[in-house]
């Protein structure tokens, strides 16, 4: 397993930018260890909300961790506003960097994960794949 440490610049999407991060070294499988910085504005989608919400900024990213695979992300994130209140759930597209963000990734360059339908759980759930 290889880390690597990125740091996102004002305006980038963090969900695009990691996917892209990973797409550009030779593997599509990683893992989100840690992430902090700020937001413009945050997309959250709630536990068992079919939509996501969008919450203005500022904000703090108190912590971001998840999958990216070759069938889609998985990222949870929970961001702070200016009078302290907390909100957390599934990371979209469209979490604007506002002055930085820090990201530890975990890649995977010897095996694979993806995402495949669960029937007990009725969603697509990560499978972990080992390389040989």
């Amino acid at each position: 397993m290889q880390l690597l440490p990125i740091r996102l610049s004002p305006g980038a999407d963090i969900r695009r930018a990691l996917e892209e991060a990973v797409r550009s070294q030779s593997t599509d499988s990683a893992f989100v260890i840690s992430g902090i910085g700020s937001l413009t504005k945050a997309r959250l989608r709630y536990a068992g909300e079919p939509t996501e919400s969008t919450i203005a900024g500022p904000l703090e990213i108190l912590s971001l961790s998840g999958s990216l695979t070759s069938s889609g992300a998985h990222l949870h994130m929970a961001v702070s506003d200016a009078w302290g209140r907390v909100y957390g759930g599934h990371a979209g597209y469209g979490n604007v960097v506002r002055t930085t963000a820090e990201i530890l990734l975990a890649l995977l360059p010897d095996g694979e994960l993806t995402r495949e339908h669960d029937a007990v759980t009725g969603f697509n759930e990560l499978v972990v794949r080992r390389g040989g």
